[in-house]
């Protein structure tokens, strides 16, 4: 399989030189989804990996699994064999077929590794795709890799934890031309599709004013960890540390989101649903397109939060971004709130005074999205995945369940699939997701300033304050890279 992948992806290079993405010809697209599967590495199979594990095998092969930590790549076969002793009775057709690909797993089990690098570098014929679910930090270095080396690549949410890895994988995939994708599903689902539609439709009218909002809020750790304790047995500790500056084991440095060397809390967490049917059907992305042109525009970006914690996320922010006009559309702001309940309550309720009918009241404090036009609103759920038209009277007879223009999705992992193949690119490509990743990481930069900051998408800088621009990015230690 690997020489018939190699020279189609030849023939799309030649064909594609100095161009952008390319699609393959249909005649090319059709041959090459004949073939036999992919061969798919999973880097990541705990946590979020663990539904790759489950879900990858009914599709494509899996050929490799990697994850630093042993007790999760054990879980991994584990969980396939419950799979097949779950399904393999089963009197629905394709619960049958995932317990025999499970099952097939099982008997040719995958070759697991620590270290992507070592995996990309004894697998790389044998490779066609990889996904990454691994701790946010470790995301940029991880798909760079597998861009080198040619492979198409979905990255979980968020795509990376600063602007600087973002711009250099959309850089990345642009050069070696693969399938890209990143992890935020609620793209695939036909009512966000559809209330694209309706948005760029006008149905709402002008759109004046975006809130975004999640309850979780930040851990606003004042210390680090202190002392140290001994690396358990199963964790490479060196590799989970990845590019991040080393320091001695504590499983405190581990916990999701705590940390801003390690995560991007609910900015990245969060947001990269809850913002993105805005950020897509009112053309934010069109920002970074101008940026290739003269017009070189910026971005204002100020928060307010529970106090300036450079070692951790504040327990409460409030972020606005002043977006300037862009294609056909008009300035406009972008409102984000996030922090536990009492607070998010609190922050929703001056969103909810100002809104006239009983119904709009079961707006929802953990997340979700609230559109407002001229004419209407959309209240989104927290993965953009379901929405309401506000007033509900109103909007009646307007259907919302899916798209009746734009494509349907075949399903977000399988949409990038398909674009492995030659398809059409995924909507959540790395073209579209780094921008919409810087955008989201801009506000986690915002956090840490006592003013507003100014965004030049042309430049990738921060205009007004020199100690703001050096957050952008973030210094590798020895032996990483991008």
């Amino acid at each position: 399989m690997r020489r018939k992948v190699d020279r189609r992806r030849f023939v799309a290079e030649l064909a594609a030189a100095g161009a952008g993405w390319m699609v393959l010809p249909a005649r090319l697209a059709r041959a090459y989804a004949a073939n036999d599967r992919l061969n798919v590495a999973l880097v990541g199979v705990g946590g979020r990996g663990r539904w790759f594990v489950d879900t990858i095998p009914k599709m494509e092969n899996v050929v490799a699994l990697c994850d630093v930590n042993q007790q999760k790549l054990d879980q991994a076969f584990q969980q396939w064999r419950s799979g097949v002793k779950r399904f393999a009775d089963s009197p629905r057709q394709w619960e049958r077929q995932a317990a025999e690909a499970y099952r097939r797993l099982l008997e040719n089990r995958p070759r697991t590794f620590r270290d992507f690098r070592r995996m990309l570098d004894e697998m790389d014929r044998g490779i066609d795709a990889v996904v990454v679910a691994i701790p946010d930090h470790t995301h940029a270095v991880a798909s760079a890799a597998a861009i080198r080396c040619k492979k198409h690549v979905f990255c979980e949410k968020p795509l990376t934890r600063t602007v600087h890895e973002s711009r250099a994988l959309r850089r990345l995939a642009r050069q070696f031309r693969v399938a890209t994708s990143m992890g935020n599903q609620g793209t695939a689902a036909g009512p966000f599709r559809r209330a694209l539609e309706l948005i760029r439709d006008g149905t709402l009218g002008q759109i004046q004013d975006v809130h975004i909002w999640n309850s979780g809020g930040g851990a606003d750790r004042k210390e680090p960890p202190r002392g140290e304790q001994p690396v358990p047995t199963w964790l490479d500790w060196d590799l989970w540390l990845g590019p991040a500056a080393y320091r001695p084991y504590h499983p405190l440095w581990t916990r999701r989101n705590l940390w801003r060397d390690f995560g991007t809390c609910q900015l990245g967490n969060w947001a990269s649903h809850t913002a993105n049917l805005a950020f897509m059907a009112l053309k934010v992305h069109h920002l970074w397109l101008d940026a290739a042109t003269d017009r070189s525009p910026r971005l204002r970006i100020q928060a307010r939060c529970s106090g300036i914690n450079r070692l951790s996320f504040p327990r409460w922010e409030i972020v606005t971004w002043d977006i300037p006009a862009r294609a056909e559309l008009p300035p406009i702001r972008f409102t984000w709130y996030n922090g536990p309940a009492p607070g998010a309550r609190e922050w929703i309720q001056p969103l909810k005074a100002g809104l006239t009918d009983q119904r709009e009241r079961s707006l929802t404090d953990f997340a979700g999205a609230l559109i407002i036009g001229t004419r209407g609103r959309i209240h989104t759920t927290g993965h953009n995945a379901t929405f309401r038209l506000l007033p509900e009277e109103a909007f009646r007879d307007v259907p919302t369940d899916r798209p009746r223009r734009v494509e349907r999705s075949r399903g977000h992992e399988r949409d990038w699939l398909i674009a492995c193949r030659g398809g059409a690119p995924a909507w959540a490509d790395f073209d579209y997701a780094s921008a919409l990743n810087e955008f989201l990481m801009l506000g986690n930069v915002a956090t840490q300033c006592e003013g507003p900051i100014e965004y030049d998408p042309a430049a990738m800088r921060i205009t007004n304050d020199a100690r703001a621009d050096e957050l952008l990015r973030c210094e590798y230690r020895e032996g990483w890279t991008l």
